[in-house]
């Protein structure tokens, strides 16, 4: 019991310690600026946090990317040099329902080809890639098309099927021109 008790006792003096050394440490930093007065010191600290601040802004900014180097490696933005875009007719179907009311879909859409080498066979597989949207298409709710999530899956959609219907020509896209749900 007595070996605990001396045991606490040392760390109490322990701790003792710690906190007087840290209140010397701290008077001895403040003695070193004793020649200044409250309001002098606060104006010091004031303006070494607008230095520190203007500088982390200035780095965010990318103002010293000039001077550290960086900047010069940055990678040019893609854009693709041979880019085709092939109009498909437009379309118009009846969507799933579920009241009386029947519901219909107008859609215009267009296809992102890489290569004008690529265009005959596409119209030569002009009736494939039609009949795998219109039997897609015809599926569709009011529902599925609600929001851009809606629009995007679907957009999704018609870029897979289309890509099987025509598949030895790489079709990058499938862009929308006009969506009309009545």
């Amino acid at each position: 019991m007595t070996d605990v008790a001396a045991d606490e006792n040392v760390e109490e003096e322990i701790e003792g310690d710690e906190e007087e050394g840290a209140e010397q440490a701290t008077e001895g930093v403040l003695s070193r600026f004793a020649f200044l007065s409250g309001k002098m010191r606060y104006a010091i600290i004031g303006v070494v946090a607008l230095l520190v601040l203007g500088g982390a802004g200035a780095f965010y900014a990318g103002l010293f990317d000039s001077l550290l180097g960086g900047g010069e490696d940055e990678p040019e933005i893609y854009q693709p040099v041979n880019v085709i875009f092939y109009d498909l007719p437009e379309m118009i179907v009846n969507l799933v329902s579920n009241t009386k009311k029947p519901a219909y879909l107008k859609i215009h859409l267009s296809l992102e080809l890489n290569d004008t080498a690529d265009l005959a066979t596409l119209e030569h597989l002009m009736p494939r890639v039609i009949d795998h949207f219109q039997v897609f298409l015809r599926e569709l709710r009011v529902d599925d098309l609600n929001g851009s999530a809606g629009i995007y899956r679907i957009k999704e959609e018609l870029l897979r099927r289309v890509s099987i219907a025509v598949y030895p020509v790489e079709i990058r896209d499938v862009l929308f021109k006009e969506v009309l749900i009545q």
